[in-house]
């Protein structure tokens, strides 16, 4: 039978969501999704989630099908099964087989279709249905890297960003939490709720969810007039609503340094998040004993700070990540620093570059690793977070601030509901600066490791100076500046390291001299020093 309520929602959405082009894909990309409507429903008695999802996309090259991505259901049960998939309430042919779904409708380029999936089934993950802490249940969106298509018909890639809409039918007992603002809250005989979160701006899949659950909902006021909540169990009502206040002093520091938020509200939330914090756009997901963590703090802004870097900047091949992860660990420096001064930021850089040495003992690879095709999980490394962070703060030092600010804010303002690449945001720091920087990126993101010094030190007592022998160890040379002061003379002098051995004299030092290098703590290395 022809379904009129759905062809009018496919209608509407088509008009509503026109777009002149493809911002985020890569090329050869089939289709550009450009909106998705999905319509779940949930219940008390089991995990079996009913799903009605109407996908409205833009075909960039003529093509005999379209493949989605959807986890079938398996032997143990767990997966989706597609009932139907329908066109202007017309029953289309489709085969759902492993992880995709592939319908069997020829279009041509720059054709726009709506289709609708009726789908139902346990999911296997990335829509987590489980009991939080105090023995409750709960229903958490954890989508991240690609676990969307365990329990939403999508294409599950970071260049493929669309509006979203979430009608969640659940028992009435629940408070739903989603992207973008709640449209509506509609009671439903049987005891059951409908809610209606609509999210306008483009997001890739990975920061798409819902929270189902017992939530105390704090409304802690306006940031440059977005409205910032906390969503935690009331068991935790007290500490929590103390804790999550604390986005209402973040969020008005990266709009300051950054640029303009990109959504409509700002949610944190107490949730089953298997990560410390999950970035969803609009929504933040914090890990259930994140309520009276010491580290609240840092972990907020590095999740708020993903609101630009990630959510609404987003890397267009997931090798990229370090654009995610290592702009929100250096965003979280910059808040700590200027709320508590430049010895926290020294601390944390400190730290970082330990993890970073400590990772690369370990695994020997490039902060762009191309090596990784599949299991993303891989990238969540060290590499991607603190020595991303230490690329972005030794470009601040290189640069200056007032360039380095310049760069980052153009390269959101650019790229802001769209994806970028490293190089895209290279050529950002080559116009801010008016320099060439391919060999930095070269150096420290496309090549694997950091300079290891071997320095030895003697004191020339007919020079009244001391000599420094320095040796780079590692395999492949780099090119960096080597600060160094004396306990006597604390100044700072910088010398260039370009060759496999350097020489410098020191004419300031003293006889007995103590040397540091790198005081300011600004470059990444480690370094063996030797008395002659």
């Amino acid at each position: 039978m022809f379904n009129l309520k759905r062809f009018l929602i496919c209608l509407i959405l088509g008009a509503a969501i026109y777009r002149p082009e493809a911002k985020g894909q890569l090329p050869g990309a089939p289709i550009d999704v450009e909106h998705y409507r999905f319509d779940i429903q949930l219940n008390d008695l089991n995990d079996v989630m009913k799903g009605e999802a109407a996908i409205s996309l833009k075909y960039l090259q003529n093509t005999s099908s379209t493949q989605l991505d959807l986890i079938k259901q398996d032997k143990t049960g767990k997966g989706m099964l597609v009932e139907w998939i329908k066109e202007n309430g017309k029953k289309l042919h489709f085969f759902q087989d492993g992880d995709k779904v592939t319908i069997y409708r020829a279009a041509k380029a720059n054709q726009r279709h709506c289709y609708v999936i009726k789908y139902s089934g346990i999911p296997a993950d990335g829509l987590v249905i489980s009991t939080n802490i105090f023995g409750h249940r709960t229903f958490f969106g954890d989508n991240w890297p690609n676990r969307a298509h365990n329990w939403l018909p999508c294409v599950d890639l970071p260049a493929d960003k669309a509006s979203v809409d979430f009608y969640v039918t659940a028992p009435s007992h629940y408070q739903v939490i989603a992207n973008g603002l709640k449209v509506s809250d509609i009671i439903l005989p049987g005891a059951l709720k409908l809610t209606h979160w609509k999210e306008v701006n483009s997001l890739p899949t990975k920061v798409m969810v819902i929270g189902v659950a017992d939530f105390a909902i704090d409304h802690v006021g306006l940031v440059a007039g977005i409205p910032v909540e906390s969503y935690v169990y009331p068991e935790n009502k007290t500490p929590g609503f103390r804790d999550y206040a604390a986005a209402k002093a973040i969020l008005p520091f990266y709009i300051k340094k950054i640029g303009p938020y990109a959504y409509q509200k700002l949610a944190n939330v107490q949730s089953k998040t298997r990560f410390g914090g999950m970035e969803n756009a609009s929504a933040i997901f914090y890990f259930e004993k994140s309520v009276g963590s010491p580290d609240i703090e840092a972990l907020m802004a590095h999740e708020i700070a993903h609101q630009w870097f990630g959510d609404a900047v987003t890397e267009k091949k997931w090798q990229h990540i370090w654009l995610s992860e290592g702009f929100a660990t250096y965003m979280t420096d910059l808040y700590l620093e200027n709320k508590y001064g430049a010895d926290t930021l020294k601390k944390r850089l400190d730290d970082a570059r330990r993890k970073v040495i400590a990772f690369e003992a370990k695994r020997f690879t490039p902060v762009v690793d191309t090596a990784v095709n599949d299991n993303y999980m891989q990238l969540l490394n060290a590499n991607s977070y603190e020595k991303g962070s230490w690329i972005l703060h030794m470009l601040r030092h290189q640069l200056g601030d007032a360039v380095f600010m310049k760069a980052i804010s153009n390269y959101y303002k650019h790229y802001k509901g769209a994806n970028a690449n490293t190089d895209d945001l290279r050529r950002e720091f080559e116009d801010a600066s008016g320099i060439s920087l391919k060999a930095y990126f070269k150096q420290w993101l496309y090549t694997a490791g950091h300079p290891h010094l071997k320095i030895t030190s003697r004191y020339d007592v007919d020079r009244k100076s001391t000599v420094l022998h320095i040796e780079q160890t590692q395999e492949r040379l780099f090119e960096f500046s080597l600060e160094i002061a004396t306990r006597a003379k604390p100044a700072v002098h910088t010398y260039a390291i370009k060759q496999r051995i350097t020489d410098i004299e020191l004419p300031f030092a003293l006889a007995q001299d103590v040397l540091t290098f790198d005081p300011g703590v600004n470059l990444l290395f480690d370094y063996q020093l030797m008395l002659n």
